[in-house]
């Protein structure tokens, strides 16, 4: 499993969203600029996060983006889930979740389980871990940075 940089970025423009604007609408541009990403790729992942209900659009003056659910609500595997992340550890077992055909080993493999269960493990992580669970473990940053005027980012 390798998270990729849609999903990476795509965690760290949510997370921005919930820490500096909670239910203020903010353009794309914004976000790109605080944590240095590509606007036109970012467009590309608030289309997905858009359309999955994590965020909502506000159109007009004063308008862009904001958070469409409370963070509480908004687990990593969600924001992942949106963009099209996937984390499965082996082929096998994302063609299995998919009710694809699976490899023509998987009646006889001795270690499709193995695989199996791993990949539910790190899906249960990332599904039990909240946006408001990052933010209260990362309080203290957030605290520092906002009090000295410091763009705060997302690593």
């Amino acid at each position: 499993m390798r998270v990729t940089t849609k999903g990476r970025y795509a965690l760290r423009a949510v997370v921005n969203l919930a820490v500096n604007y909670k239910d203020k609408p903010i353009s794309i541009r914004t976000i790109a600029e605080e944590e240095k990403l590509s606007p036109e790729f970012l467009e590309q992942i608030f289309f997905r996060l858009k359309k999955s209900g994590i965020i909502s659009s506000v159109r007009g003056p004063g308008g862009g983006f904001k958070m469409d659910r409370d963070k509480s609500e908004i687990s990593i595997k969600d924001v992942f889930d949106a963009v099209g992340e996937g984390l499965d550890l082996t082929p096998c077992v994302a063609c299995q979740e998919k009710n694809m055909s699976t490899c023509e080993n998987s009646d006889d493999c001795l270690t499709y389980d193995i695989w199996a269960n791993a990949t539910d493990q790190i899906t249960s992580y990332f599904a039990n871990i909240s946006i408001e669970d990052i933010l209260v473990k990362q309080k203290d940053k957030i605290i520092k940075a906002l009090s000295t005027g410091d763009d705060f980012e997302i690593k």
